[in-house]
């Protein structure tokens, strides 16, 4: 290497989002990844023989909300996307079912034939949400044109409507209460809280109606699976990486980033000092500028980083390889093909945050499932399927410590199914089991797959901190990437993006013949 290279450190997704951009718009650029793999959360292995499971992402949204895809050309890299519809199926354990289709009507149509009532009060929801997401969406996606601004006013006055402070105090209000007020029962309150927890928010979290809200950005714009599962993201973002000349290096902990005198020099690597022009931290923040940089991030930026928010609440997963799918009664061809809610209700959500927080494992355990087997026939043997738990309620750290609580999260998780499709159990195969503890020990910071919570104060401008939501950082040349910086957490490649286009702005005065950060690869027919 040499000093005019940019260095990035870590190769999940954003990392690799950021090189790609970082690589087309001239620069020399090598990404550094601790693991012997790359991705990140977007892994897919076989951990149960015969079987291959997403490590963490099940399901790719908000990059599908993005040009990301197009202007990378990921098709053109071998990235297949398969849509999830019904995106979701609520499983309840009485035997009631609600679909949750791409299309409103659809959905209100499922859930008018268990309560018309019901179905009303969702129309009612989304007319209210779909504006919200309408408004936010552009900044979820890192862009701000100035011809939407028109727009986006009118979605917000939408929002408002006539009672714009009520519609502002239920935003910034938790959404267990926003649930209660516009869903009339657990029919809808309970799965749609579920996908709210599957973000890493809290049902009682100030501002986190905004999750709630969410539920309209999957009728809007759908859910998606990667075929060959999370991997084909970042096999994919490699194969880009590589024809466009970057080099990624595993199993190549960065264990310091100079920053003497005020200015990025390099990173420290295996003992040897690799010097460049740039560096993009695409990992946990708090790792990057307040342990590996040195010196470590000082003054009000520095503290207010420190202070940053990571809660005990995140996510345990139990991978179940079975010889068929779960046995739902009365099913009806979709119910596998998005996330299946086995939670019975709201209080089962709040309880169960309230638990992981105090470090317990909650009972009831909620818990959803994903089959993405039932779309891609990659991923197990013929006649064989992968169902990927959740629970997104499960304590980073655990009384008594997760190796003597395992077996049992394994077996309430496993009951859960069993309790809605009776006979699953004979029809497991093998079992593997990823713990919070398991997670961190690959490098996730308190198990945590966004790196710091999100809620209303640390999301958009505001995350990981106001000063540093720009990508930006005091020490010139060091910019900031990842699940923890603007404006969101999650697979959204946004982050990456953002800071390739940064760094390209800052430095472009010294490159002759500027090039455009975000033209397509090449364009594909649609």
């Amino acid at each position: 290497m040499g000093g005019d290279d940019v260095v990035v450190v870590g190769a999940g997704h954003n990392g690799l989002v950021a090189a790609c951009y970082l690589a087309r718009a001239g620069r020399r650029v090598v990404v550094l990844e601790a693991l012997d793999r790359a991705g990140g959360g977007s892994r897919t292995e076989e951990t149960v023989p015969g079987h291959r499971f997403d490590l963490h992402s099940a399901a790719h949204n908000i990059i599908n909300m993005t040009a990301i895809p197009d202007e990378l050309d990921l098709a053109g890299a071998g990235l297949t996307y398969q849509e999830m519809d019904p995106f979701s199926t609520a499983v309840h354990g009485d035997g009631r079912r609600v679909r949750f289709h791409r299309c409103i009507d659809a959905t209100a149509a499922s859930i008018a034939e268990v309560e018309p009532r019901e179905a009303d009060a969702y129309r009612a929801f989304m007319d209210v949400a779909v504006p919200i997401i309408r408004a936010v969406m552009p900044a979820i996606r890192g862009e701000q044109p100035v011809r939407e601004l028109p727009d986006r006013l009118g979605h917000i006055a939408r929002f408002l409507g006539r009672r714009p402070l009520n519609r502002t105090a239920e935003l910034l209000g938790p959404y267990d209460t926003l649930l209660r007020r516009w869903l009339p029962s657990d029919l809808t309150r309970a799965p749609v809280a579920a996908f709210a927890a599957h973000a890493g928010v809290g049902p009682s979290t100030p501002g986190g109606a905004l999750f709630a809200f969410w539920q309209a950005a999957y009728h809007l714009h759908g859910q998606w699976h990667a075929r060959g599962g999370a991997q084909g993201l970042t096999d994919a973002l490699l194969a880009r990486a590589g024809a466009l000349g970057v080099e990624v290096r595993v199993g190549a902990p960065v264990t310091a980033i100079d920053g003497r005198g005020g200015r990025v020099r390099g990173v420290v690597v295996g003992g040897d000092r690799l010097p460049a022009a740039a560096v993009v931290a695409a990992i946990d923040p708090t790792r990057a500028l307040l342990e590996l940089l040195d010196p470590p991030l000082g003054g009000r930026t520095g503290t207010d980083l420190a202070a940053v928010r990571r809660g005990n609440v995140v996510q345990a997963l139990v991978h179940v390889a079975t010889d068929r799918l779960p046995g739902y009664p009365d099913a009806r061809p979709g119910d596998w093909n998005g996330l299946q809610s086995f939670v019975d209700s709201l209080d089962d959500v709040t309880g169960g945050w309230i638990a992981a927080e105090a470090g317990r494992l909650p009972d009831p355990l909620p818990t959803y499932a994903f089959t993405p087997s039932a779309l891609d026939d990659t991923l197990a043997p013929a006649g064989h399927h992968t169902v990927y738990l959740a629970c997104p309620t499960a304590p980073a750290r655990v009384d008594g410590g997760w190796a003597a609580r395992r077996d049992e999260l394994v077996d309430a998780a496993l009951a859960s199914v069993e309790a809605r499709a009776p006979g699953f159990g004979r029809s497991i195969t093998g079992v593997a089991v990823r713990t919070p503890a398991d997670m961190e020990s690959e490098g996730w910071p308190g198990a945590h797959p966004m790196h710091v919570d999100i809620a209303l104060d640390q999301l958009g401008p505001f995350r990981p901190t106001r000063a540093l939501s720009g990508h930006r950082t005091p020490v010139e040349g060091l910019y900031l990437s990842g699940a923890g910086t603007a404006p969101t957490g999650g697979i959204a490649g946004t982050p990456g993006r953002l800071a390739a286009r940064a760094l390209v702005d800052d430095t472009s005065g010294r490159r002759a013949g500027g090039r455009t950060l975000d033209r397509p690869v090449r364009r594909r027919p649609r």
